[in-house]
């Protein structure tokens, strides 16, 4: 998300495929690194923070996307993709994009479809554009009038589509809005999805309701590959810092709300059930340190996740980014994270 502070009324109270490596500037791995029962961490890298490439700023960084050739694809929210070597997650490219009229973006979700192009979205409008790995725009995808920023719709700047995922399926494609639309209950952030059938385009399909832990808004989702969801949830308190927690969802029982206008506790809609994973304010800090207060010097403003496989356990290997919004007192950070999601229930 772009430079802007996201007050949250609560305080804050895997690693990446075995063949990646947190390069320089990497805590070392320890033992009985447990955030919680289902998260450990396993080291963190702040390589990234503060560099450029080819003239382009290596920060904002709100998404990634593990590419089908085993790479990573990094998007800032400033209009660059950028991807990433696979072993030492140092940039290898970067592409500008644009929107049709050649408009910067407020790009904030990433999915690589299976052709290898770009899904992206955009908070501006929003919207969820399809572009070639060389950032050529290729197509655009319709999305709910409700959805689109007000006067069009009912969703607030700056608000919208921060999460996408493509399905293991790979006809189901998933974003998630930021914060609730005008209308709808405080906490209550809608799913949308879009189907295709073979080859053909995406088309609008179910979407669901999903409730946050209250003050928090979602900045991610990434599908697991059982078809559930892992959901980052987020917020900030000036002097105090970040909320984040990640939680594991599953939208297979959930009510379609596409056709229900305002969602304020009306009977019979279920939203997305979850259970918390981790508040990675639990993780161990690792010796990372934090240029504004935390209440853990390892957070920061995490905005990006990716799946980039498993391990000999089943654990999946989750890798998080934090978006430091071109601030000196934010870091560009990536942690490695092991997330058991076997045996989990859910809540409501």
């Amino acid at each position: 998300m772009r430079l802007r502070t996201v007050l949250a009324t609560v305080t804050a109270g895997l690693a990446a495929a075995s063949c990646l490596t947190a390069g320089p500037a990497a805590a070392a791995p320890a033992r009985n690194n447990a955030c919680s029962s289902s998260v450990t961490l396993d080291r963190f890298s702040d390589a990234l923070d503060k560099t450029t490439y080819r003239g382009a700023y290596v920060g904002n960084l709100s998404a990634l996307a593990a590419d089908r050739h085993g790479d990573l694809a990094a998007l800032s929210d400033r209009s660059s993709l950028f991807t990433l070597d696979r072993r030492t997650l140092r940039p290898t490219g970067v592409a500008s994009l644009a929107d049709e009229h050649g408009a910067a973006l407020d790009s904030e979700g990433l999915a690589v479809d299976r052709d290898g192009t770009r899904l992206v979205t955009s908070e501006t409008e929003p919207s969820v554009r399809r572009y070639s790995r060389t950032g050529r725009i290729l197509d655009r995808l319709p999305v709910p009038s409700s959805l689109l920023v007000a006067p069009a719709g009912r969703a607030t700047a700056n608000q919208t589509f921060e999460g996408l995922t493509l399905l293991p399926d790979g006809r189901t494609l998933l974003a998630s809005m930021e914060y609730a639309l005008d209308g709808d209950s405080a906490g209550t952030v809608r799913f949308q999805t879009w189907r295709r059938t073979g080859d053909g385009p995406f088309r609008l399909g179910a979407q669901y309701a999903y409730r946050t832990d209250e003050g928090l808004g979602v900045p991610e989702v990434q599908a697991t590959p059982d078809g559930r969801l892992l959901v980052l949830e987020r917020g900030f308190t000036s002097g105090v810092g970040n909320t984040v927690r990640l939680y594991l969802a599953d939208p297979r029982h959930a009510t379609d709300t596409s056709k229900i206008e305002h969602l304020t506790g009306q009977p019979g809609v279920r939203p997305i059930g979850k259970t918390l994973l981790a508040d990675i304010a639990a993780c161990p800090s690792l010796g990372a340190t934090a240029r504004q207060p935390q209440p853990n010097p390892l957070l920061d403003n995490i905005e990006g996740m990716t799946v980039t496989g498993s391990d000999t356990r089943g654990s999946l290997r989750v890798l998080l980014v934090s978006d430091d919004n071109e601030n000196p007192a934010q870091t560009t950070r990536l942690y490695f994270l092991r997330v058991r999601t076997e045996s989990r229930g859910t809540r409501s």
